[in-house]
């Protein structure tokens, strides 16, 4: 029958007679069958066992773990009030009965081997389980517990945890493997160099992702709350997550973007990290003029120039400078052409220095140009190259708009010209 395998017969050392041997005679009397009575026997027997083990569970849970709870929550520190949250001691509860099982399966049931083998193996995979369930809590509760230092903000953890679960439940499945077979795990650990070409098939993105998320954090090129740029995969906001396969973004429109965490070491893509660390964003646009309106400054122009306040002091003494010069050299003023003479747009680049100085929004201390750019067949570009202190995009925005509505607005004050390509209302006039 089946149950032989879990019922063999007592040695014959064994003389004692106990209570549940005087039951089994008492069912044999009764003209109950053998097998009949020895079934009886071994249910009698997983009752103890399994009455033992609520008994142990109940003192485990109601009480033992009821005990830590009060202590956890009478600590000052915050890491057992993690631990407590992810179940990691509601969980070590489960060893109670499981133990009680393993060591009681030997004692009860000594008359049959087969059935103590059988428990115990059962009750040791049970084990194994609540100990992966155990270090897969603990190592949640860890991460939680990282995210809770400085550090945290800047460098994500997940993937090495990530690798980690992965590793314990490897040498978990293979430790109950060897557990059901009967064989050392050493066995099978060297029976898996076979394998090796099929598991780097099947785990070749994760294996890409570990190897991209390690070169990522080493070289310090990414972090959480990092600005990101990727113009192939159309991905532009901030990090908000690292994984070991996956670096989630959030973009400037609140959508999500998974790129794989080795895309951004085999592809470029751009960190504003610097910007954000540094005195300011740049601002770095130019104005195309119209070099039909740019001319030599004469007496009437000069003396309107001598009215605006930033310029006034520039062009008095840029004025005597000049005289100086064109006088100690004999320089003949009838043509304009001959000697040093002030130019519409040499005094509108001074008023956009004098200008953007005076503007509190910028930051004088870095990179702080207003220069020409190669003449184009839409103008001569002068072009504006500063620093924003203010590095948020709203404020950004706002006062790169400030700057470019006033440029625009005051070049007619120095009889200057924007390029623009002819439209309806030229061509009407």
């Amino acid at each position: 029958m089946w149950y032989n395998f879990f019922i063999e017969e007592a040695t014959p050392e064994v003389i004692k007679i106990t209570y549940i041997d005087q039951f089994r005679y008492w069912l044999l009397n009764l003209g109950v069958p053998n097998n009949l009575a020895y079934l009886t026997e071994i249910a009698i027997l997983l009752g103890v066992v399994a009455l033992l083990s609520i008994i142990g569970n109940f003192i485990a849970k109601k009480i033992i773990l009821s005990v830590v709870k009060a202590i956890v929550k009478k600590t000052t520190t915050d890491w057992d009030d993690i631990l407590l949250e992810h179940k990691v001691f509601h969980r070590l509860s489960h060893f109670a009965p499981a133990l009680i099982i393993y060591f009681s399966a030997g004692y009860i049931l000594y008359e049959f081997p087969g059935w103590v083998r059988f428990i115990e193996k059962c009750s040791y995979i049970y084990m194994i389980a609540i100990t992966l369930m155990v270090i897969n809590s603990f190592i949640n509760g860890i991460h939680d517990i990282y995210k809770t230092l400085p550090v945290a903000k800047n460098r994500s953890i997940k993937g090495y945890i990530q690798v980690v679960k992965i590793i314990v439940y490897l040498i978990g499945a293979i430790v109950i493997i060897a557990t059901l077979m009967g064989r050392s795990p050493v066995y099978l650990l060297s029976g898996l160099g076979a394998f090796t070409a099929i598991l780097l098939l099947i785990f070749q993105d994760s294996i890409k992702g570990l190897v991209g998320g390690i070169q990522l954090s080493a070289s310090n090129m990414i972090r959480l709350g990092d600005w990101i740029t990727v113009s192939k995969h159309n991905v532009d906001g901030t990090v908000i997550e690292m994984s070991m396969n996956a670096v989630k973004v959030q973009n400037a429109d609140m959508t999500i973007s998974s790129i794989p965490t080795y895309t951004l070491v085999n592809e470029s893509f751009q960190n504003w990290r610097g910007m954000t660390d540094s005195g300011g964003r740049r601002i770095k646009r130019a104005v195309n003029i119209d070099m039909h309106s740019i001319q030599f400054c004469n007496d009437e122009i000069l003396g309107r120039f001598e009215k605006i306040q930033l310029v006034s002091d520039f062009v008095k003494h840029k004025m005597i400078e000049l005289n100086k010069f064109n006088t100690d050299h004999k320089i003949d003023n009838s043509c304009p052409v001959n000697g040093k003479r002030l130019t519409n747009l040499g005094v509108f680049r001074k008023y956009l220095e004098m200008f953007l100085k005076n503007n509190q929004d910028l930051n004088p201390e870095m990179t702080f140009v207003v220069r020409y750019l190669d003449p184009t067949p839409l103008g001569l570009p002068i072009e504006i190259w500063v620093f924003s202190r203010l590095k948020d995009l709203q404020d950004y925005e706002s006062v790169q708009a400030d700057i470019f509505e006033h440029v625009l607005t005051v070049l007619p004050e120095f009889g200057l010209k924007v390029f623009q390509n002819p439209t309806g209302e030229d061509v009407k006039k």
